[in-house]
């Protein structure tokens, strides 16, 4: 039986989801595993795990009988059976999105920006929104086994990618109560909700707790895990890490949806008012958490669920793009893998663009009605993606499948989606890579932060000198100085800055 558990640590509340079964703590072992569990092993094909139980000790016995013990057996056998079973199966043809569902930044007029930023930031002033970050990796890409939000990608304030977005939340509540309120200002909470893995939770919240929660309040934040899910063969069988533990891998940012459920946090949320969620990836620097344009165009469309989306850059791009599933079916997302050379480079003859060029990246909005629904059938269907990986075995390491599902899963079940263009330049600089890499480095997330920064201060009255060439270096703006390049012009009028430094309040 799966159970939530709330708890607070160092004030913050926290979620985990613990599973519990009606056996305590099992008994010594014996020559031979009880049989009642080799029994339900056998009744899912998976009792090989018991092969080498008379070559074990007691405490490894007692080890791997609590690590199947607190398997849902059944519902893990569902999730191979239904995942094998869905990669013969033939799929719908795509299609590229429609033109009009897409709001491009050269469609927009003024009076559509002004007009979305003030009914997205009285929707945060109402308390209305949460956002929920993806967090659950850690920085091993980038040489670093700490959890990915705690890198510093080398700005001259030095902050870490946590840091910075709780800083933009903190600048969004101020703005919201200051645009929004009437007579003397009310402080606005933005509740955070970020998803940590098993093997980044610990140090996620240290990492908080030792920084004061970077001006947030403690009790606005809840840390909740997601999944994991055992790495199985190519016919389904369970892969043992060790003769006494199996291999197990995060279900992927698809598992948010599992995980808010289990965790009873979309019950927090509708009991906090919530009507909305901001959706995101730690590993953006410029991602604009609780973005008020975003969220009033998405109370604007009506519509289940939104996502902003970049041009592709080029054919060839290893980017997901959204298409359209079947004659007049719904939106998703297919990689780039998915596309044959001829799609990867057809041309819309009317706009110019390419036919499949709207990247997913990782910045998504829904209702809370929509979350809901989806965790539901996300579960019923149980199809995860099969990603073949070497797998750490007891026999050195082995190909084998892990099972994930990705976030933009649910775009299928809604019966609505808007798509909102955002520039490259401004909202998606991701860290994946280490520095040295061809793309998605720390130091090209760096750059793209000073050059906007930049632009943003000149364009305020500011002026810059510098040792190094321009293209090199720049200014960075805190967060709680300005969200968007507004409210710039009484800290940068007239004033020079040398670059590389921060302007800070």
């Amino acid at each position: 039986m799966i159970e939530p558990s709330m708890e607070r640590e160092n004030g913050a509340l926290t979620a985990a989801t613990t599973t519990t079964t009606a056996v305590t703590s099992p008994p010594p072992m014996a020559s031979s595993p009880r049989q009642a569990l080799v029994e339900r092993l056998k009744d899912y094909g998976q009792e090989d795990i018991f092969s080498l139980w008379d070559e074990l000790s007691p405490d490894e016995k007692d080890f791997l009988v609590r690590d199947i013990e607190n398997l849902d057996l059944p519902r893990i056998d569902r999730i191979i059976r239904c995942s094998l079973h869905s990669q013969g199966l033939p799929v719908a043809a795509i299609e590229p999105v429609p033109e009009n569902w897409v709001s491009t930044v050269d469609g927009r007029t003024m009076e559509d920006r002004e007009k979305w930023w003030k009914m997205g930031l009285k929707t945060i002033y109402e308390g209305k929104l949460g956002v929920v970050l993806l967090s659950g990796g850690q920085g091993t890409r980038l040489g670093s086994s700490d959890p990915k939000g705690c890198f510093n990608i080398g700005l001259p304030s030095g902050k870490s990618l946590f840091q910075i977005q709780a800083e933009r939340i903190l600048c969004v509540q101020r703005l919201a109560a200051q645009v929004v309120s009437e007579g003397p200002i009310r402080p606005v909470t933005i509740h955070w909700y970020i998803m940590t893995s098993p093997f980044t939770d610990e140090a996620t919240r240290k990492y908080f707790s030792s920084h004061k929660y970077f001006g947030l309040e403690p009790d606005q934040i809840s840390f909740f895990q997601q999944g994991t899910l055992p790495c199985v063969t190519k016919d389904g069988k369970f892969i043992m890490e060790t003769p006494f533990s199996l291999a197990k891998a995060p279900d992927g940012n698809g598992g948010v949806y599992a995980a808010l459920k289990c965790s009873r946090l979309l019950e927090d949320m509708t009991s906090r008012g919530i009507k909305y969620v901001d959706c995101y990836g730690v590993d953006n620097v410029l991602v604009r958490v609780a973005d008020p344009t975003f969220l009033g165009y998405f109370i604007d469309k009506g519509a289940a669920s939104a996502a902003k989306v970049v041009r592709k850059a080029y054919p060839q791009e290893q980017v997901g793009v959204f298409v359209r599933r079947g004659k007049g079916g719904p939106l998703t997302v297919v990689e780039y893998s998915e596309l044959d050379q001829s799609m990867a480079s057809a041309i819309n003859q009317r706009t110019g663009r390419l036919q499949y060029c709207w990247s997913n990246v990782c910045l998504h909005m829904f209702t809370l009605d929509f979350l809901n629904q989806v965790a539901t059938g996300l579960e019923k269907d149980s199809v995860y993606h099969l990603a073949e990986k070497k797998i750490p075995s007891m026999n050195g390491y082995t190909m084998g499948l892990k099972l994930e599902q990705f976030i933009f899963d649910s775009f299928p079940y809604a019966p609505s989606t808007a798509l909102f263009e955002v520039l490259r330049e401004e909202e998606f600089a991701p860290v994946k890579n280490v520095n040295g890499s061809n793309f998605d480095t720390p130091e090209s997330a760096r750059l793209l932060v000073l050059r906007l920064h930049t632009r943003w201060v000149i364009a305020a009255g500011g002026f810059l000198t510098h040792s190094v060439p321009l293209y090199a270096t720049g200014v960075e703006v805190s967060p709680l100085c300005s969200y968007a390049g507004e409210n710039l012009e009484a800290i940068c009028r007239g004033r020079t800055f040398h670059a590389p430094c921060e302007i800070s309040l």
